[in-house]
């Protein structure tokens, strides 16, 4: 599938970043079940703009990409929280 370069076209290593919202009425898991499930699929918490990064370590593909957010999407299903990921 399509490998995703940088504008120099050069091959690099990539990151994926996660921001997450949580439901203030009570409504979602708490951050730490939040946290404990998102580290299993390898993210690491964050301090600054985000809130999580998945690093890879091989050239990133978009179905990579895809596949990542699939894994997120399911492991988050049920917690009431909403999530944006971004791939830079």
């Amino acid at each position: 599938m399509d490998t995703i370069i940088n504008e120099k076209s050069e091959y690099k290593l990539m990151k994926t970043y996660l921001s997450i919202w949580y439901n203030s009425d009570g409504d979602s898991s708490s951050p730490t079940e939040v946290n404990n499930r998102l580290m299993s699929l390898g993210f690491k918490p964050i301090h600054g703009l985000y809130d999580y990064v998945f690093e890879w370590n091989k050239v990133v593909t978009l179905d990579d990409v895809l596949r990542i957010g699939d894994k997120v999407q399911l492991t988050l299903s049920g917690t009431g929280v909403l999530f944006k990921i971004e791939t830079v």
